[in-house]
């Protein structure tokens, strides 16, 4: 949301950002030079905030209304009741089948954006029309030039040849945090030995043991792009995922994942080509494909040089043009 908003700002664009009080996008977006302002959201139908929503949507004479979780699409619907523009366009980023809510994904909802055709088939099978969901795939932005990588090895005293597996995102249950200590259980003795397991988000927890492997939580990082460039392998072990952004980040920064083919995950990574994808769920494959990575590391060079050039077809401008696109569509 931060990267589109810039974007339609370099275009000519007037974005407004409304998000929670003290939240990172809000402070981010100020930091950025962006239009943001603070509305409370406590719950999907929290009827304040939609009132407060409905204020702002009327004086700043918005075109469009995007809204971007599932919570913010609750709240702008309630908030255009009685109202037929402007337009509400909502983005889903979950490959879930939407439960029936016949309000919420009425018409009403102009158009919704699935971040992946994972996220598009999903939606179809809950009996949304197909005419009204477009396809725009997330996009990150380049590495700045210069980047100097975090040096973890270093700050963690970990080898000089130890290979550093990372876990970025959200440590939930559906991104897969839960197999991570039968994944490394399942390496082979050599690598288990070289492996050393970081997990970026979640809980700062520090040192730890997974499945055997030494590990270390950092919590909770917003530099992350240095911090994801002094990784040598990204692992996305996520059981569901609508595009994987953080996948798309490592391959900008030449990391190689390691993923379960859900969801999205097979419109970005190409397996043997710019990364190694197995089958969802298997955590014997998962370590034989991680095992190849850690030991090989002409292999790793062979997949980072292609992952940059694959992550390019992700990038910020084109989702911000395509996104675009369906704005004019609309107005």
């Amino acid at each position: 949301m931060l990267l589109l908003a810039g974007g339609l700002k370099q275009r000519a664009h007037t974005p407004l950002i409304l998000a929670p009080p003290n939240s990172p996008l809000l402070r981010r977006a100020r930091l950025a030079g962006l239009e943001a302002e603070a509305i409370p959201m406590y719950a999907d139908w929290d009827l304040r905030a939609a009132y407060a929503v409905r204020a702002r949507i009327r004086d700043s004479n918005a075109d469009i209304v995007h809204a971007h979780d599932a919570r913010s699409h609750a709240i702008a619907r309630v908030s255009l009741i009685g109202r037929n523009s402007p337009p509400l366009v909502v983005t889903r980023r979950v490959p879930f089948v939407p439960k029936a809510a016949r309000f919420k994904y009425g018409k009403r909802v102009t158009r919704f954006i699935a971040v992946s055709v994972a996220v598009r088939d999903a939606m179809v099978e809950a009996g949304i029309d197909q005419r009204r969901i477009l396809v725009v795939h997330s996009g990150v932005e380049a590495p700045p030039a210069g980047l100097v990588p975090r040096d973890w090895r270093s700050e963690l005293d970990w080898p000089a040849d130890s290979v550093i597996c990372g876990v970025v995102g959200a440590m939930t249950i559906e991104k897969g945090v839960a197999e991570l200590a039968g994944i490394a259980a399942n390496l082979s003795p050599e690598t288990r030995d070289r492996a050393r397991i970081l997990l970026l988000g979640g809980d700062d927890a520090g040192r730890m043991e997974i499945g055997g492997v030494p590990g270390f939580s950092a919590g909770f990082v917003e530099d992350i792009i240095p911090a994801v460039a002094g990784l040598d392998v990204l692992w996305h072990p996520a059981r569901a995922e609508g595009l994987g952004t953080s996948v798309i980040d490592a391959m900008a920064l030449g990391v190689p994942p390691v993923a379960f083919a859900v969801g999205g995950i097979a419109e970005v990574v190409e397996n043997d080509a710019n990364g190694l994808l197995v089958a969802p769920g298997n955590i014997s494959a998962f370590a034989l494909a991680a095992d190849r990575l850690i030991i090989d590391a002409k292999l790793r060079q062979r997949l980072a040089a292609s992952a940059r050039t694959r992550a390019g077809m992700f990038s910020a401008a084109a989702m911000t043009q395509q996104t675009e696109a369906v704005y004019y569509q609309l107005v």
